[in-house]
């Protein structure tokens, strides 16, 4: 699969130190693996989730979050955003509150 960009895990563990490893070794099984559908990443990524449109993976023992859009059709994966558990949390909250309207 096609990883675009590594330039946002690059960033992150510049400003998160102790997570270059886990996000490097996440980047290496995608970019040297095709996935045609959600159920081989599962294989894989046992943390995935998918919430369409995006696919989770929990990172690093469960401290980090990748959102990704994923093409199966083109093998590109988009990263959205790279959070820690706190971040990911602030951001399921808003995701909510957008799709279910203002509460």
């Amino acid at each position: 699969m096609r990883v675009i960009s590594r330039r946002a895990l690059r960033e992150f563990w510049e400003t998160h130190p102790g997570t270059k490893e886990a996000l490097a070794a996440w980047f290496r099984l995608l970019d040297t693996n095709e996935f045609s559908n959600f159920n081989e990443i599962r294989k894989t990524f046992g943390g995935a989730d998918y919430v369409a449109p995006f696919t989770l993976f929990d990172v690093g023992g469960n401290k980090l979050r990748i959102i990704t859009v994923i093409h199966y059709n083109r093998r590109c994966v988009y990263i959205r955003h790279v959070l820690t558990h706190r971040e990911y949390d602030d951001w399921t909250d808003k995701m909510r509150k957008v799709k279910g309207g203002k509460r």
